[in-house]
């Protein structure tokens, strides 16, 4: 491998220390001379191959580790993950970014900005800059969403001209790969209480008020949204006995979503099978985000860091602690926890009916049903964050921070909130004021979030459809589990996507939760895999 790091991506940097890229490119894509001081004089070999590629048809890689939104530091040096993918022949792009202090839209326009610059210089570096892949998990899965979805859009264009991004070139990406993305940000929290409200236990009258009226707001949301299945047939939902909207064509689809997810599990498990891993506990950050989750300065077994390590710091992974910290957790309980060893897959399913019966099982095909997606979410999908799971009341959770105004303050961002809590004493003229400021170039909240709005650019509910230069190819995975989000987040993505033409792997992991999800094997591997089977 030879690799360079330091490289300035834009001519004018807010953030130095972020605004720079490192590249990593295969060892055989280059003819190299040893300069006798550590470094190296390349130039490129067109004629070598590795795994299926030559210098000039290589896939470009981009890791987006920033969950939460947090920002991404620039290496500094080697970086050890870059091996799994210059093996391959993959030519591997580390682009820092700045995170949520700095405010929307910062994270997205430098990894924008960084793409423009590994593109004006097609021919310069290997790699086909036709063939860039994005990867990334939570908020690191959101943002490669937006850089799927939001190619080229114009509404970037003055805040990637504040930088000194490269002018003329084109900043869309042939693939998005996207872990748990903590997205669709405009209704998220409305989705949240229509989905996981139902486990909420510990609200009072007024609380719950407003988890109804945000749930309610939801459903009228999708019925607007105008959602089709493969069939082409309409997706919507209508009132109910039960619950707030719990009935309807798209009610169905997600309760064939949660039954596909249980029966892959049921098909990828042999028995005997240990439950620990399908517990409640699931729902802990894993993959990538586990470094975080470390001990300060510490890294897994075996693992070498991505560059130097700083006294008690992970580069580029600058506040994981903090994020972990900010999650607004309520004092719901409540669910199943699965532990132990179980012998049959009958005795797993007796498991998951251990407090109330919601699963039968078909012994002969191996398959099962569920009586009711609010049933599922008792069980296993219990509500972690407060009413205002993104935006909180108290500007609070780092989607806050996300749409503040650069100055590490959290703000408000949610206008349906807003206009539900217009007459609050406590709260009304908060919501009401965040969402007219402005920020530097002139902009409200409002352009922001459709800046950071996947949908805004997928849907002709919005005016921003076809808009941007979407991604052709995309690949979703999830942990059903979760409670960092609803199950409609990442399912309305996809098939918002399928609806606008774009290629799509999607898939909710059972037994999983805010992690890397994968049914089977491991997600480096697997998106690997699915990089080629793109590309041939």
């Amino acid at each position: 491998m030879y690799w360079q790091v330091g490289i300035s991506y834009c001519e004018n940097p807010v953030a130095e220390e972020y605004e720079t890229l490192g590249i990593f490119v295969p060892g055989d894509y280059m003819n190299a001379v040893d300069n006798g001081d550590g470094t190296f004089t390349c130039e490129m070999n067109a004629q070598a191959t590795v795994g299926n590629y030559t210098a000039e048809t290589a896939p470009l890689v981009i890791p987006v580790d920033t969950p939460g939104y947090s920002a991404m530091s620039a290496p500094t040096d080697y970086v050890s993950d870059a091996a799994e993918y210059t093996s391959q022949g993959f030519v591997y792009v580390n682009a820092g970014c700045r995170g949520r202090d700095a405010g929307a839209p910062a994270g997205v326009t430098d990894l924008k900005a960084a793409i423009r610059y590994i593109r004006h210089n097609e021919g310069n570096i290997p790699g086909n800059m036709e063939r860039i892949f994005s990867f990334g998990m939570s908020g690191g899965g959101a943002q490669s969403a937006l850089l799927g979805a939001t190619g080229d859009s114009q509404l970037y264009t003055p805040y990637l001209e504040a930088i000194g991004a490269v002018t003329g070139v084109s900043d869309a990406v042939a693939g998005s790969m996207c872990w748990c993305p903590i997205t669709n940000l405009d209704y998220a929290n409305e989705a949240y209480e229509w989905n996981l409200g139902v486990t909420r236990t510990d609200l009072d009258e007024e609380m719950q008020q407003l988890s109804n009226a945000m749930a309610e707001k939801f459903a009228l949301y999708v019925n607007e949204l105008g959602l089709t299945d493969e069939n082409g047939n309409v997706l919507s939902l209508t009132e109910s006995e039960e619950g707030i909207y719990q009935a309807g064509s798209y009610y169905d689809y997600l309760k064939s979503v949660i039954e596909q997810s249980l029966n892959n599990f049921l098909q990828d498990t042999s028995f005997p099978y240990d439950g620990q891993s399908s517990s409640k506990g699931a729902g802990m950050r894993g993959g990538r985000g586990n470094r975080g989750e470390l001990p300060d300065g510490e890294l897994p077994d075996g693992e070498l860091p991505n560059g130097k390590l700083p006294d008690g710091e992970l580069p580029g992974r600058d506040d994981r602690n903090e994020y972990r910290d900010n999650i607004n957790r309520n004092t719901t309980t409540g669910g199943i926890t699965l532990s132990g060893t179980y012998e049959t897959a009958q005795d797993y399913i007796d498991a998951l009916n251990a407090e109330t019966s919601w699963v039968t099982y078909d012994s002969e095909t191996n398959t099962a049903t569920i009586t009711s997606v609010a049933d599922f979410v008792k069980a296993l999908k219990i509500a972690s964050k407060n009413v205002g799971a993104f935006d909180d009341l108290d500007r609070t959770q780092g989607e806050n921070t996300l749409f503040g105004y650069g100055d590490g303050a959290g703000a408000h961002f949610d206008s349906v909130m807003a206009e539900l809590l217009k007459d609050n004493e406590q709260y009304g003229e908060a919501y009401a004021s965040d969402l007219e400021k402005t920020d530097s170039l002139g902009n409200t909240v409002d352009y922001r979030l459709n800046m950071y709005n996947p949908m805004y650019y997928l849907e002709d509910y919005y005016e921003g459809y076809q808009s941007a230069n979407v991604a052709k190819y995309w690949r979703i995975r999830t942990g059903i589990n979760q409670g960092d989000t609803a199950l409609t987040t990442e399912m309305n993505l996809a098939l918002a996507l399928e609806n606008y033409g774009a290629d799509v792997d999607f898939e909710m992991v059972w037994g999983q939760g805010h992690v890397e999800a994968e049914r089977t094997g491991d997600s480096t591997s697997n998106f690997i895999t699915w990089v080629n089977e793109c590309l041939k």
